[in-house]
């Protein structure tokens, strides 16, 4: 079963941290940076603090492409609270046309398949032609995406390192990170009021949200205030005599525009046929009165359902992946996001678990529509979304252009092919989250020398042939111990309530071996927890609401034992 994404503001308890360490060891999570590592990045970061502004904007990466001074753009970025790995810093604006009117640019706008079509030539950096749709600039989006090239050494021992870690390992006690926290909390952060070395993408769109034109750029920028969703969210809730809740540097319009962009683009995804699965994340508080100390005695798991604002942010994201994509492709070297289809089995099996969960899917109805309709506050429709995260599987990277792997047709069946992600429906590439994620800066600079006209550095094409099996390893470590957080905390809140009763929907069941009892799965709204079942007989009521036994609980293995009250 996918698992819900779990987040928390309160450390866990001393046995959770011992449960976690344990998997962080049995997975193989580093821990310290070795100190050549760590001594590069060390060196790098005092540099850049050494007049590394001014040199960035005269040489950049000594490769020849031009460094952009964009300090003067109102960028800002937007993240979860206590945030300091920032990768994204963003401008909304409003063009001339997007007073226009929508219905008749939509009358003449050029069909969906076509809507993401991005080329790219040996042109001018701030002249690369991209999309197929026609017609004036409504908004444009300017996306700052921390620019780690400028400091880590191609082939020293911080660039051996952060191929060994590929991504940060999250977890409720502590992170691991990709990057040492002198670059990633520090250097390469961007951080507000810090004059920061990034790739600068400018995408511009029409009124219906269909790309026009995209480019990236080498460019030194300073963000003008780090916000949190919740900041963004609540301006944008706020009646009008009580504007002014953002710091006064931020735009005005920007949680309007976020809004009316982003709104804009989740449009596009239906068009495509695409699919943004939000499930709720499940977040630990505290509970009952604290100890004599101050920390806490209890504690319980809650789902959070995402802000909107939050799923804007993501459209905004996922735009500039889908540039970043087709323009590799142009290229015709890059690396891409891949995600085969769902199969008719998989859509079957789907359409099973909603007649049981009592979620009314038409025929007619396609998936994405579905998914639209549904309600997380709803206990069978938050299971239905956690069996529904499962459909779309296999995620992995397509390396192309290197390494005897040819490029991905580039045509109007190109969203049947290999080189698709099958949940956007779209070519796509990783390249927002540098600091988090190692492909990231493998992508952003092939995209860098395409719009530039330039050759693919060197230590790019070299890389991209390994970076996927990296990824993979590394990627299925840090989702273990993801699953093995949530496990642990789960099993944590229910310690000593072995015996009580629960209510709760249940969302699988399956067949005992050898005649065994038949055994499910089970979701309780309060605590937010899922666990196992076993039916003492018959067979288990899928998609009904029941009441279930807790049976045992083992912290350590985070192992849950329900089992189904019948009487």
């Amino acid at each position: 079963m996918a698992r819900t994404r779990l987040t928390s503001y309160t450390a866990p308890p001393a046995d959770v941290v011992t449960a976690l360490d344990a998997l962080r060891e049995k997975a193989g999570v580093p821990a310290a940076f070795p100190s050549e590592a760590l001594a590069e990045a060390e060196k790098a970061a005092q540099a850049w603090e050494d007049g590394g502004a001014e040199r960035y904007l005269a040489q950049g990466h000594r490769d020849g492409i031009p460094v952009r001074d964009a300090r003067d753009l109102a960028l800002v970025t937007i993240d979860p609270p206590g945030s300091m790995d920032l990768d994204q810093a963003v401008l909304l604006e409003r063009l001339d046309a997007a007073e226009e009117s929508r219905e008749a640019a939509a009358a003449t706008a050029p069909p969906a398949a076509a809507d993401e079509a991005v080329s790219t030539g040996s042109v001018a950096p701030t002249a690369v032609s991209c999309g197929s749709a026609t017609g004036p600039a409504a908004y444009r989006v300017t996306y700052a995406i921390a620019d780690l090239a400028a400091f880590v050494v191609p082939g020293g021992a911080l660039d051996a390192e952060l191929s060994r870690r590929g991504e940060t390992v999250y977890a409720p006690d502590h992170s691991t990170p990709l990057h040492p926290e002198v670059l990633s909390h520090g250097a390469a952060s961007l951080l507000p009021n810090q004059e920061r070395p990034s790739c600068l993408w400018t995408i511009e769109l029409d009124v219906t949200g269909r790309v026009l034109s995209a480019r990236v750029e080498r460019a030194l920028v300073r963000s003008r205030a780090r916000l949190t969703y919740a900041q963004v969210q609540d301006a944008l809730d706020a009646e009008p005599e009580a504007a002014g809740r953002l710091p006064e540097a931020v735009p005005a319009d920007l949680p309007e525009l976020l809004r009316e962009i982003g709104t804009l683009r989740e449009e596009r995804e239906v068009a495509r046929g695409g699919v943004s699965l939000e499930s709720p994340e499940q977040e630990i508080e505290p509970a009952g009165e604290p100890g004599p100390d101050g920390t806490p005695t209890g504690y319980r798991l809650v789902f959070r359902a995402a802000l909107s604002v939050e799923q804007w942010n993501a459209q905004v994201s996922l735009l500039t992946g889908i540039c970043a994509a087709r323009i590799m492709v142009a290229a015709g070297v890059g690396i891409l996001r891949t995600m085969p289809p769902a199969g008719a089995k998989d859509y079957a099996r789907l359409r099973g678990v909603a007649r049981a969960l009592h979620v009314e899917w038409p025929d007619a109805m396609g998936y994405p529509e579905l998914v639209r309709t549904l309600d997380p506050a709803l206990p069978a429709h938050a299971a239905f979304i956690d069996q529904a995260l499962s459909l779309f599987r296999g995620a992995g990277y397509l390396a192309f252009g290197v390494g005897g792997v040819p490029v991905p047709v580039d045509d109007d069946e190109a969203d049947t092919s290999e080189a698709v992600h099958a949940a956007i429906a779209s070519r796509y590439a990783h390249v927002t989250a540098p600091l988090r994620r190692l492909v990231d800066r493998y992508g952003e600079e092939v995209c860098v020398a395409a719009c530039a006209g330039a050759s693919v550095p060197s230590w790019v094409l070299q890389a991209l042939p390994g970076l996927p099996e990296v990824m993979a390893t590394t990627g299925q470590r840090a989702r273990a111990i993801g699953r093995g957080a949530v496990a642990a905390l789960e099993a944590l809140v229910l310690r000593g309530h072995e015996g009580d009763v629960f209510d709760g929907v249940i969302t699988s069941a399956k067949e005992g071996k050898d005649g065994a009892p038949q055994r499910g799965e089970v979701m309780l709204s309060e605590p937010a927890v899922v666990g196992a079942l076993t039916a003492q007989a018959g067979e288990l009521p899928v998609g009904e609401r029941v009441r279930v036994r807790l049976d045992d609980v083992d912290v350590a293995s985070g192992r849950i034992d329900f089992a189904l009250v019948t009487d």
